[in-house]
């Protein structure tokens, strides 16, 4: 056998067992009736078109659904607020399939639903971490997913429409935060385990418009982080690719040894 096709096989080999060896963990909530939205847009819907038994005597199912670009886990898209900037379709997978790391703040955020995680939280992790490499997935862990679906903790109302956006409370990234991070750190997405980057009461989206202009795409409602590490897993955030959208519902993974 030559030793190039052996050297081949040797390396899909040691790719195989490393992929068992590896823990997967799904950072997705699931889309249902009781998908977190925001106050302004409808909720997920399923429509059943068919379940059962044909007429030649085999099972089949199938249905339709409808739901808004943003709700549940999902991504923004640059476009989302900045315009002329990628739209779902045009983002390199390069920041969507990257190292990962866990930014913690979710004993801060207990005592402040309004939490903005500052400059010095991503530094304070730094200076136990090391640098923020290039090309990273950063996710903010304010502990909010443990609420997800109660609408009124997780979104701090479970009233809908205009007015109930104001009622929004839940924490979220500091525009300085983000100014510094899209000037000082190459990150190659940004997510989070609340129903936006900007915190409830945001009323500028800040942070969606900074991030956005630096083409640097978020990830929202994701779940589970409490299961990750600081650092040292692999992210893998892949959304609908929607021609065009300014984002889409998404199915994020983690996997780590």
């Amino acid at each position: 056998m030559r030793p190039v096709l052996v050297l081949t096989i040797l390396a899909f080999s040691a790719a195989a067992s490393a992929q068992k060896a590896a823990r997967i963990v799904d950072l997705s909530h699931p889309f249902s009736a009781e998908t977190v939205y925001w106050p302004t847009a409808e909720g997920f819907r399923l429509k059943v078109e068919a379940a059962g038994r044909t007429e030649k005597g085999y099972y089949y199912s199938a249905n339709s659904f409808c739901a808004a670009e943003h709700g549940g886990t999902h991504l923004d898209a640059p476009v989302h607020f900045a315009e002329g900037a990628a739209p779902v379709d045009a983002i390199p997978l390069e920041r969507l399939v990257a190292p990962g790391v866990v930014v913690d703040v979710r004993d801060k955020a207990a005592r402040d639903r309004d939490y903005l995680i500052s400059v010095g939280d991503l530094t304070l992790w730094e200076k136990a971490n090391g640098r923020i490499a290039d090309g990273t997935i950063m996710l903010l862990r304010t502990g909010w997913g443990k609420f997800y679906p109660d609408r009124r903790k997780y979104l701090g109302t479970d009233r809908r429409g205009a007015e109930a956006v104001a009622e929004l409370h839940f924490p979220g990234l500091d525009p300085a935060a983000a100014r510094w991070l899209a000037a000082n750190r190459k990150v190659a997405s940004i997510g989070i385990d609340t129903a936006s980057i900007d915190r409830g009461q945001s009323q500028l989206f800040e942070c969606h418009r900074v991030l956005f202009k630096a083409g640097i795409p978020a990830l929202e409602n994701v779940a589970r982080l409490d299961e990750l590490p600081a650092r040292g897993c692999r992210i893998v955030a892949l959304p609908i690719k929607i021609q065009g959208g300014s984002g889409a519902p998404l199915r994020i993974v983690a996997l780590f040894d």
